[in-house]
């Protein structure tokens, strides 16, 4: 009987071990991770809107029908991107992935604030790199620090009814993702009075 029960409790843990390092090794042995997905359909370090969810054609598998989505695959080998998505009018949000489809920032149109969602992605050692001087507060601008150098950024409208898509579509499509050409703006020191 105690021969049994061990057999039992060896298969048990044994059957436990092999689905987790199943479960934890399947996401860097797929071939087919969304990274992969996209990139035949997206430019890099620019915005391409993806067609409305369809069951049959969708190339992202649980797409919401009441959003309008929009691909940023970025790579910031070649240095730091500016983001801008203008907000649509019932909600907006972007979310910011590693290659290795690990989510490390998200941020919406009420916490952002504004009509326009604007930030710098870079990665640390770019961030670092920034002159003591041009170092701005983060009321003045958003710095998003990414872990690795490529990545997406995915970025989706609500269109609280289907009336309303072409608007939703029509703010994304507005929205840029591109590396940054000029030098970070320098912070203005407050000015005393007289």
């Amino acid at each position: 009987m105690i021969r049994l029960a061990f057999t039992i409790l060896a298969g048990v843990v044994l059957g436990l071990v092999v689905h987790l390092v199943s479960v934890l090794a399947l996401p860097r042995i797929a071939t087919q991770d969304a990274y992969s997905r996209l990139t035949p359909m997206t430019k890099l370090n620019a915005v391409t809107q993806l067609p409305l969810a369809d069951p049959n054609t969708s190339p992202m598998p649980f797409m919401d029908p009441a959003f309008a989505l929009a691909i940023c695959r970025y790579d910031l080998s070649g240095g730091p991107i500016k983001l801008t998505v203008p907000v649509s009018q019932a909600y907006t949000s972007v979310s910011f992935y590693t290659r290795n489809e690990i989510a490390y920032y998200a941020i919406n149109d009420r916490s952002a604030g504004k009509k326009v969602i604007e930030l710098d992605l870079m990665t640390e050692a770019q961030h670092n790199a920034l002159p003591e001087d041009e170092e701005v507060t983060a009321a003045d601008r958003l710095i998003i620090d990414s872990p690795s150098t490529t990545g997406l950024i995915v970025m989706k409208a609500l269109a609280a009814e289907p009336g309303l898509m072409p608007q939703a579509q029509g703010s994304l499509a507005a929205a840029t993702c591109a590396p940054q050409t000029e030098a970070p703006a320098k912070a203005e020191a407050p000015r005393g009075r007289r």
